[in-house]
């Protein structure tokens, strides 16, 4: 069942409608929370003995001077008016309920007069304004040349505001993170397939808008693809690989019955050659053996058991290190990893040197160093593919099918760590293997 859904587009855009929302809803409130400000009861009596003055001029003085007695009651702290039409009241301006009462209180006669007070000027500079009426029905306007002494009106709307705005910030931001999410999911599994780490079994969640689920079940459907494409070619060259085995077997017992040696030693070798391409074949296709576990392994003992089997067959190799150094990791795929570097070595060289190096603290390295004749710069990177040999820069006689760098390469992958190869100043190849996880 497909669930309607407003799309990636729209839930952005409501999000962002709804806090401005919210924003909008929050700031109207403190705003008109503002009419419940208070002064202190020094201004209010002052204020309130002000108007009782003025007042009491205004109604006895004759309508032509009132505006000009308004003006000398005009002081410092307030400004004094007259008019005879009720003035346009802003209908955003909140009333002063609070500060009205406190005027009332102080002067209890006031109240008869429909004093309003209002906040006339809502900006960096707030001010109490209001006006009065007068025994004949005329009004007594007045406004406060400061502003309200106790609470900054126009810093605490700006900080009341901000709080919600930061905070709906914060808030869209993670409902916006949410939204994506299953994008950052996409992109990590495409990543892993990218680096062929679990393609036939990698199925991501259908979740989110609906363009997401489009690309996601697009993406579902293509791995799964390219997993049985995977599958049904490995499964293919490694069935051709073990039956390549029994006709090599017969052969061999066949040339064994050939008396010229030259031919039966040529044939041999011939035979072995063969063997070796499909063991390296088998290997790269992982057609031999279960996955394998790590495990708490020497690798000290590993490495120097490798140089000594290779100076038991006459090789020179040389083993670097510390006597024992226990590492958890896969010990037969690593054993197979290094061996390939050493036959490598040792196959373009005269020398080899195995080097473990445990003193760095962010990862263990093992470097592989051959007089060979080295790679060119620019094939460093492409050695490491499978199926790819540098005649120009190797001899001819390379035994396989250019699959051995492959092998480590991804035997160190699956151990979380990095093969890289340079050529060495004096000459020679130089193959690390860096592991920054099989420290125990």
């Amino acid at each position: 069942m497909i669930r309607p859904s407003v799309g990636l587009l729209g839930r952005i855009v409501a999000i962002l409608l709804l806090a401005v929302t919210i924003e909008f809803a929050v700031s109207t409130y403190l705003y008109e929370r503002a009419s419940h400000v208070s002064v202190r009861d020094d201004e209010a009596r002052r204020l309130a003995e002000h108007l009782i003055v003025a007042r009491r001029v205004l109604n006895e003085r004759p309508a032509i001077e009132r505006p000009e007695v308004a003006e000398e009651l005009t002081t410092d702290r307030y400004i004094v008016g007259w008019s005879t039409q009720t003035p346009p009241r802003p209908t955003i301006a909140p009333a002063m309920d609070s500060m009205r009462r406190q005027i009332v209180d102080w002067e209890p006669s006031l109240a008869a007069t429909d004093i309003h007070l209002r906040l006339t000027s809502p900006g960096r500079t707030s001010m109490v304004s209001g006006d009065l009426r007068l025994d004949d029905g005329s009004l007594l306007s007045f406004r406060m040349r400061e502003g309200v002494r106790t609470l900054d009106l126009a810093l605490g709307r700006v900080l009341l505001a901000l709080i919600p705005a930061i905070a709906l910030m914060f808030v869209s931001g993670a409902l916006i993170g949410r939204i994506l999410h299953p994008l950052r999911t996409l992109a990590r599994a495409a990543d892993k397939l990218g680096r062929g780490q679990g393609a036939s079994a990698l199925i991501v969640p259908e979740r989110g808008p609906k363009e997401v689920r489009h690309v996601t079940r697009a993406f579902n459907r293509m791995q799964a693809r390219i997993g049985r494409l995977i599958d049904e070619q490995t499964r293919a060259l490694a069935a051709v690989g073990h039956d390549l085995r029994t006709p090599l077997a017969r052969l061999r017992l066949r040339a064994d019955s050939i008396r010229e040696v030259e031919v039966r030693d040529a044939i041999g070798n011939d035979i072995e050659e063969m063997e070796a391409m499909v063991s390296s074949l088998l290997a790269f296709l992982g057609g031999e053996g279960d996955v394998e576990q790590p495990e708490l392994t020497d690798l000290a003992i590993l490495c120097a058991n490798l140089a000594d089997d290779a100076a038991d067959h006459g090789r020179d190799v040389r083993y670097a290190g510390p006597d024992h150094f226990d590492c958890r990791l896969r010990r037969f795929g690593m054993k197979r990893a290094l061996t390939n570097l050493v036959e490598n070595a040792l196959h373009y060289g005269q020398h080899a040197v195995i080097t473990l190096d445990v003193e760095r603290s962010d990862a263990v390295r093992i470097r592989v160093e051959d007089d060979g004749p080295g790679i060119p710069e620019e094939s460093l990177e492409l050695v490491l593919e499978p199926f790819v040999r540098l005649d120009v820069a190797r001899r001819r006689d390379t035994v396989g099918f250019g699959l051995g760098l492959s092998i480590v390469a991804r035997v160190v992958a699956v151990e979380g760590g990095e093969l890289t190869l340079a050529n060495r100043p004096e000459g020679g190849l130089c193959a690390e293997i860096s592991l920054p996880h099989c420290r125990t």
